[in-house]
């Protein structure tokens, strides 16, 4: 099975993804804030196999959390969504072997299979936004 850590500071919509993601067949950890997803990557014993974050969070944008959860974990796969226009923030990691940038909203579809394509994709593909 494989693991996802899921970071998103909006209640609703983690939740929804929780779901998503656990109906697929996904273990998922999830977290309300960038901070709070870097401690349970810590404390997670096993392999953590992608990260979804919100790229706007408090505590830690998703651009630093996927810096910190790549020290801990390398090799693991990076989605980065959020809901506003101007992905700036995110230029720094494109190209980067193993991500993707999604904006919301976006249909269940859409992010499972994103998911999976950032999951099947090779260890050295760089994934296209």
């Amino acid at each position: 099975m494989e693991t996802v850590l899921l970071a998103e500071d909006e209640e609703v919509v983690r939740k929804l993804m929780m779901e998503l993601l656990r109906r697929a067949g996904y273990e998922v950890l999830a977290a309300a804030n960038g901070a709070l997803a870097l401690e349970v990557a810590k404390a997670h014993r096993g392999q953590i196999h992608l990260l979804i974050s919100d790229v706007a969070m408090p505590t830690m944008t998703g651009v630093d959390l996927a810096r910190a959860i790549g020290d801990l974990h390398p090799g693991i796969r990076i989605l980065l969504v959020s809901g506003y226009s101007d992905p700036a923030a995110v230029e720094t990691m494109r190209g980067q072997p193993g991500f993707a940038y999604m904006r919301k909203p976006f249909a269940p579809q859409t992010l499972m299979k994103e998911v999976r394509t950032l999951l099947d994709a090779p260890a050295d593909a760089g994934a296209q936004a």
